[in-house]
């Protein structure tokens, strides 16, 4: 609709351009003078030339009169060629004045063209700077246009991308349904809660195995220390070598048993160590744009960032402060303080609810692996959000401290200042 409108306003000016300069071509701008006045003039003239200085101009002509000497008789106003050198470059109507049978001066008629012709050209460099204006006006609109729908959607929308290529997908991409793009964006944010579905599922998957590699250690295990208890006690009473051997043989392999054992439980916690953070330094002024994407429910007002070189992975810390944010949402549903400041070497900047935060007794194991509060009953969740955040604040040297605070859980994301690493 907006094109459309755009097209015809564009058509409209033009055509209206068009007709205007066609009228303005169609005068006539053609100063040749008017037979009938000349003649009356030089009628005039001629029965007057004994009393010129009583003659009065008849006709709407501009006019100079003067005698064979070059002398001016008379003058209708000023700024007229009085000479014949004048008249003939000015183009001027130059006639002779005859006085019985003699020619006794010149009437130089005043030739009005350029005057007309310098109207008419003024006129239409008016109407074409008219038309250029309008064009320019709405061009400009429609690049507004064009810039608010079509472009800022799509650098939001590449925005979302790289958050979505990062694994950050509790926020959602929020944009205007009615929107040109509206159903094509829409479609991205089915595509990302389809993916979370799927983390999900995948997060549910690794922590049933962490629980199946947790009890099948503890179940294998179990046996397999009787076994070798039962062995030593044998090698301990036993006299004959070759069963000493024989039991010394099941105790080194119960060690081996027990060893994959425990590489098997510890292998199942490394996956985290596949992502990869790439610290740089960067201003700290970006650090809004990223509290402003994390916080899409808009439920605090960014503060004032400290003016400074800070050292993180803008996509892995866009990712902290999302986890953040979502765990807020989630668990607590109030209004969130943000604040900002430069503490000893980083730039801290806080995040705090009003949901009343954990016990003291889960606050130091709330940043461990599939690790949730009992708060969390009934809500979805993985318990990946703070322990993935941890690693990536210490993979860019930072820190993430999280406590009680007055009111509810409080999240201290203190980031590395540049240089000082």
């Amino acid at each position: 609709m907006k094109q459309r409108t755009m097209v015809i306003s564009l058509l409209a000016v033009f055509l209206a351009g068009t007709a205007v300069l066609m009228l303005l071509a169609a005068q006539d701008t053609d100063g040749r003078q008017d037979a009938v006045w000349v003649n009356e003039a030089v009628q005039s003239v001629q029965m007057n030339w004994d009393r010129l200085e009583n003659h009065e101009n008849q006709t709407d002509l501009d006019y100079v009169v003067i005698d064979m000497e070059g002398a001016v008789r008379f003058r209708t106003g000023t700024g007229l060629s009085e000479s014949i050198n004048e008249a003939v470059i000015h183009r001027d109507t130059i006639l002779d004045i005859h006085k019985g049978g003699t020619v006794v001066g010149k009437i130089i008629i005043y030739n009005v063209s350029p005057q007309i012709f310098g109207e008419w050209k003024r006129t239409v460099l008016l109407v074409c700077l008219a038309a250029m204006a309008s064009q320019c006006i709405i061009c400009i609109g429609y690049m507004i246009y064009l810039q608010k729908r079509i472009v800022q959607p799509f650098q939001k929308l590449k925005g979302f991308a790289e958050r979505i290529a990062g694994g950050s997908l509790d926020v959602p991409l929020e944009m205007d349904r009615k929107n040109l793009f509206g159903a094509f964006t829409e479609s991205f944010d089915i595509m990302r809660s389809e993916l979370k579905k799927a983390r999900l599922a995948e997060a549910k998957a690794n922590e049933d195995k962490k629980e199946l590699v947790a009890r099948l250690s503890h179940d294998i295990k179990t046996p397999v220390a009787s076994i070798k208890a039962v062995s030593e006690v044998g090698a301990a009473l036993t006299d004959d070598e070759k069963l000493w051997d024989n039991y010394a043989q099941i105790i080194r392999k119960a060690d081996q048993i027990n060893t994959l054992i425990t590489n098997l439980f510890t292998a199942a916690l490394e996956e985290l160590q596949q992502l990869t953070v790439t610290p740089v330094d960067m201003g700290s002024r970006e650090l809004k744009a990223l509290l402003d994407n994390a916080d899409y429910l808009h439920r605090a007002e960014i503060p004032d960032i400290p003016d400074c070189m800070i050292y993180a992975d803008k996509l892995r810390l866009q990712q902290v402060f999302d986890n953040i944010f979502a765990n807020s949402y989630k668990y607590a549903g109030t209004e969130i303080v943000l604040s900002a400041s430069v503490q000893k070497g980083y730039l801290a900047v806080s995040v705090e609810d009003y949901g009343g935060g954990v016990s003291e007794e889960e606050l130091p194991h709330i940043k461990k692996k599939f690790r949730r509060g009992t708060n969390t009953e009934g809500i979805e969740g993985a318990g990946l959000g703070l322990y993935i955040s941890d690693y990536f604040m210490q993979e860019m040297k930072g820190e993430l401290d999280v406590q009680n605070g007055k009111k509810g859980l409080k999240a201290a994301v203190r980031i590395c200042l540049g240089g000082v690493v």
